[in-house]
């Protein structure tokens, strides 16, 4: 997968924002003011971070050469992934799964908001 197919799937998620916090190279994506995804434009091969739950972290890095602790991130919750290798289906369930943990880390307020709109 590209940088634009990754950013086009972010974006079909409920309430989901992009920007660049951090330089002009590394687009973040949040959803209720949390990051989920992070994805560098210039990177080649397509690289990304996203989160996981830990167990699932170990497993994925041990399974995957493309998928190791992300650079200057909490290792034991985020991967870098290398999309070059990877089947698109897994490329999606990790974006899925980092979204999902981050949205049910909000605020039950939070949630409901986002779901009524």
């Amino acid at each position: 997968m590209q940088a634009e197919e990754i950013r086009e799937y972010c974006l079909s998620k409920k309430a989901v924002t992009e920007g660049f916090p951090f330089d002009n190279e590394t687009l973040v994506f949040k959803v209720g003011g949390k990051m989920f995804l992070l994805i560098s434009l210039e990177k080649q091969p397509t690289t990304f971070s996203a989160k996981a739950v830990p167990e699932w972290s170990e497993e994925l890095r041990g399974s995957f050469p493309q998928i190791i602790g992300a650079y200057h991130m909490n290792k034991t919750h985020w991967n870098a992934i290398t999309c070059e290798g990877l089947r698109k289906e897994l490329i999606l369930k990790l974006i899925d799964h980092s979204y999902d943990l981050v949205f049910n880390s909000l605020t039950k307020k939070l949630r409901e908001e986002i779901l009524t709109n």
